[in-house]
């Protein structure tokens, strides 16, 4: 990807908002954008991983092993979303695996590389991990409310397992 572009999909991301121009600047020239093939994982479960991804364009399913090859989906991530932003502040091991849907554009960030504005850009930094605490409480409000939608209707339905 071109510099260009980079600062395209981040101005367009939810992890920039308040920046100005020149902030996301900054941080297109510390982040890396790709596409990923279909299927292809971003993130393993289990696997420790300090990068944040931004969802520029595209899909990603968050799944969980069920052993013998096999896996379930979650929750599907879509694009402004953002991907590894709790292993990214905590350093954990990841308790999924990501996976693209289709062919998708992720661009990422670095801890290390991240941390290093802290001391030439501490509000940049802030406003930053401000946005990754926003977004990730978007997606935790979706899921949530997904989650009542299921348990509502296996209810209704007298589900029996």
């Amino acid at each position: 990807m071109t510099d260009e572009t980079d600062f395209t999909y981040l101005r367009h991301s939810p992890l920039t908002a308040g920046l100005s121009d020149e902030q996301v600047y900054i941080l297109a020239g510390i982040a890396y954008c790709r596409r990923l093939a279909d299927q292809e994982v971003l993130i393993a479960e289990g696997d420790v991983e300090n990068s944040l991804h931004i969802i520029a364009e595209g899909g990603i399913a968050v799944t969980r092993d069920l052993g013998k090859g096999e896996f379930t989906t979650i929750h599907v991530l879509h694009t402004g979303d953002l991907a590894g932003e709790l292993g990214f502040i905590s350093g954990q091991p990841h308790t999924a695996t990501l996976r693209s849907l289709g062919r998708t554009q992720v661009c990422s960030l670095e801890r290390e590389a991240f941390e290093s504005l802290l001391e030439k850009d501490p509000w940049l930094v802030y406003n930053v991990m401000r946005n990754i605490i926003q977004v990730s409480h978007d997606i935790l409000r979706r899921m949530n409310a997904q989650y009542v939608e299921l348990t509502k209707y296996v209810y209704r339905s007298h589900a029996v397992f």
